[in-house]
């Protein structure tokens, strides 16, 4: 018991000194400038025993003399700030703006010095005893940030011993590497006891040190170095690695459960607790195998720049992502539409936040209601439209296809009409690969919605030529990170100890970032005449068991064993994979070899709407079963996957 209570007091002790002495280093710059100046004149107090040692020389005026060398040194310390960085995170930066200043100093007082030897006939100071005393302040102002320095890194990591420290290695050598490892050393609390560097590009490091540590090259497997060098996790800072190459080296790390991090962009490498903050597990994100997004920037800002651009579904995880890259294209205006009150607040908080003003509105609206989209129509006269707003939840769908009829249905109608209207140039509709040869509401719905959009188009063309509103539909498969994404259901369920949920082993599903799927919508928005269904390069689908079995890895957990993965099941209209294509549909390129143009039979227009307006005034007065019968009659390639509504298949 007494040997408990002793080893809880040490560490309660330790702890106390730790906070004590953590903001030492915080000190008013006021201060770190009056002991700037103490230093200079304690180093000119010393420049004048040595000189006064050595020579006979008599001085006049000694404290008027010394008085104003300190003063010269002050001056340049506020000329160059000197003073403005934190003592315990010195860097080489703090100490080249003091080797200019002093040097400055030490240059100013020689011109003054050799002026009054002009006018004079006599110098006013020994040069000798300037250059002394230039020596010993530099030197000394050097020295105090390096002693504050060293005891902070000291007593801090006495502290550390306390707590369990992330074994690691740093993956680079260059000059990268160096400041991450000395962010890594000066962060507070530190997370990292650094092992060594891999270097692979230099063959001529083998027995060399970093900052005293080893640096191995990379002749033997990641995972084997890691075990030599007792480390439990590896940080990738090396700039020149290719992304199949950092992907590789993750996906060693993680068979052999070891930790991966990352540092993302970083514009000041000199700035350490910037770079300390920025060091991070890689995410599930990082491991796409895809190729980068290449956009025709021109064309896009043409088509943007100057314009009253509306985003429905603006709060929502694709609107708002669409909103902030429209917003970098310069529009005259933005009107933001969601019926989410919580969601919209809280994107116009970040758009205040940005340091350039951004004309906006947001507009409180349902896209159901026809008679308030007219008034947003009327009073902002959008001239591009993005249509992000949808119900996308599969479960729910079928459980109220009366919603997804009047809101993925109806609501677009609303838009579309409202668009063709008010002469908006361009309408760009959000759809998804559920769209395609769809087993439930949810992609039953948004493919009336396409069937509506791309036939209004054909309709218009027919009786009014080429003038009027272009209408682009865009269709792409699961979002990273989306409201309607597993990744945040998988990161919950990891949080909480799993397990983890799979409706089945085998179910596979294409992916992208919102980023990367907004980017192509926008691209998509500046292509073609109108009618065309684009379709985005998902790049290779990805079993669902596997990015649950890398997002545990990557989290530090072993699948199966901390965290169990469940198989609980299909939900009702789910299937074990997506496609974007219909059976019968064939693709056309574009410009861009990420986007490409579905070939599909057009819809006429007064059949699809009449059925559509004939859903709208009796889907609260029918049956769920009779909604779905209606829906399938306008997607025939609608074979439903839940028990309830496959009877109606036959």
């Amino acid at each position: 018991m007494d040997k408990m209570f002793s080893s809880f007091f040490r560490a309660m002790k330790s702890e106390i000194h730790r906070k004590r002495f953590q903001n030492l280093g915080y000190l008013p710059r006021w201060i770190i400038f009056l002991i700037d100046v103490l230093i200079v004149l304690v180093a000119n107090v010393a420049t004048y025993v040595t000189v006064a040692g050595l020579t006979t020389h008599k001085e006049d005026h000694l404290l008027l003399k010394y008085a104003f060398i300190v003063f010269i040194n002050a001056a340049f310390f506020l000329f160059y700030r000197t003073y403005s960085g934190i003592i315990r995170h010195s860097t080489f930066i703090d100490a080249v703006r003091l080797l200019v200043s002093t040097t400055t100093s030490f240059i100013t007082l020689l011109i003054i010095n050799f002026s009054w030897r002009m006018i004079t006939g006599k110098g006013y100071y020994l040069s000798t005893m300037l250059f002394i005393s230039y020596v010993l302040s530099f030197l000394s102002l050097v020295l105090f940030r390096i002693m504050v320095k060293r005891f902070f890194e000291k007593y801090l990591n006495a502290a550390d011993d306390n707590r369990k420290l992330i074994n690691t290695v740093i993956y680079g050598a260059d000059a990268n590497a160096i400041s991450v490892a000395n962010a890594l050393r000066s962060e507070v609390p530190r997370r990292f006891m650094l092992k060594g560097f891999i270097d692979q590009f230099n063959q001529n490091k083998t027995s060399k040190r970093l900052l005293n540590l080893p640096i191995v090259n990379r002749n033997k497997k990641i995972h084997v170095i890691l075990r030599a060098l007792k480390a439990d996790a590896l940080i990738i800072t090396e700039k020149a690695l290719t992304k199949e190459e950092t992907i590789a080296i993750v996906e060693e790390c993680l068979d052999y459960n070891f930790k991966v991090f990352t540092v993302p962009l970083v514009t000041d490498w000199e700035d350490f607790q910037q770079i300390s903050k920025k060091v991070k597990t890689f995410q599930i994100e990082d491991l796409l195998e895809r190729k980068p997004i290449r956009l025709h920037m021109n064309n896009i800002s043409a088509q943007l720049r100057g314009k009253t651009v509306m985003i429905t579904g603006g709060a929502g995880s694709i609107g708002s992502e669409i909103t902030r890259q429209v917003i970098d294209f310069k529009p005259e205006r933005v009107i933001i539409v969601d019926q989410a009150e919580t969601p919209l607040h809280n994107l116009t908080l970040e758009i205040d936040a940005k340091p350039e003003k951004v004309n906006y509105q947001a507009v409180l609206a349902d896209i159901r209601n026809r008679e308030t989209l007219q008034a947003v129509f009327e009073r902002y006269r959008p001239q591009v439209v993005y249509h992000a707003a949808a119900y996308k939840h599969v479960p729910l769908m079928e459980e109220n296809p009366c919603e997804a009829v009047f809101t993925n249905i109806i609501g677009t109608k609303n838009l579309a009409d409202l668009a063709l209207e008010y002469n908006v140039e361009r309408f760009v509709m959000v759809s998804t690969d559920k769209a395609v040869n769809p087993s439930n509401v949810m992609g039953a719905s948004k493919r009336i919605a396409e069937k509506y959009v791309q036939s209004l188009q054909n309709y218009h063309r027919m009786h009014h030529g080429e003038m009027g509103t272009k209408f682009i539909t865009t269709r792409f498969g699961n979002v990273l990170g989306s409201n309607g994404s597993i990744v945040p259901l998988f990161t919950k369920q990891i949080q909480e100890g799993g397990p983890i949920t799979i409706t089945h082993p085998e179910i596979i599903r294409y992916f992208m970032t919102i980023p990367e799927a907004c980017q192509l919508v926008l691209e998509a928005g500046t292509m073609g005449n109108g009618g065309e269904i684009y379709l985005f390069d998902m790049g290779e689908p990805v079993k669902i068991i596997d990015l649950a079995k890398k997002m545990i890895r990557l989290a530090g957990y072993t699948p199966d064993k901390e965290i169990k993965i469940k198989i609980i099941g299909l939900r009702p209209g789910e299937k074990l994979y997506e496609e974007l294509l219909n059976d019968t549909s064939k693709t056309l390129p574009t410009h861009n070899d990420q986007i490409m143009i579905a070939e599909d039979v057009c819809d006429d227009y007064e059949e699809i709407n009449r059925a559509i307006l004939d859903l709208q005034c009796n889907a609260k007065l029918i049956t769920n079963e009779e909604i779905v019968a209606r829906m399938k009659k306008l997607v025939p390639e609608f074979k439903s996957m839940n028990s309830v509504f496959q009877m109606l298949d036959n």
